[in-house]
């Protein structure tokens, strides 16, 4: 089964950066979507960002300038490096991957993934 693990979580004061990381362990399909979503308690699940096996990567409008996405393939490591934080970025932050060809729509819709991780808490601080 495939399995998800982050880590990095931190408090972090407004305008911090921070770098969560996932490591996955058994994905067998060489095609697959992987990314963040993040969760506030009593909120939404909201993608955060997403990247495909080549490469290719989506961000939520909210992170786009400040967030970056990427991964290490040979490793299957994935990372996302966020700067600039504001107090609305704190969440829970979880991985969460996909058998697929491509994102898609993935990061509008979390239902799309298979496989999560626990998550990882990112808080902020003024």
């Amino acid at each position: 089964e495939v399995q998800l693990a982050e880590s990095g979580g931190d408090s972090v004061q407004v305008g911090g950066s921070l770098r969560v990381s996932c490591e996955m362990s058994g994905m067998t399909y060489s095609t697959y979507c992987w990314g963040w979503f993040r969760q506030v308690s009593g909120g939404e699940r909201e993608g955060v960002a997403v990247i495909d096996g080549d490469g290719g990567t989506t961000y939520a409008d909210s992170v786009k300038g400040r967030f970056t996405i990427s991964q290490d393939n040979a490793k299957f490591t994935l990372h996302l490096q966020m700067n600039g934080l504001k107090s609305e970025d704190s969440a829970m932050y979880y991985c969460a991957a996909a058998r697929a060809f491509g994102c898609g729509g993935a990061l509008e819709n979390y239902a799309e993934m298979e496989y999560w991780g626990k998550g990882t808490l990112v808080t902020i601080s003024p």
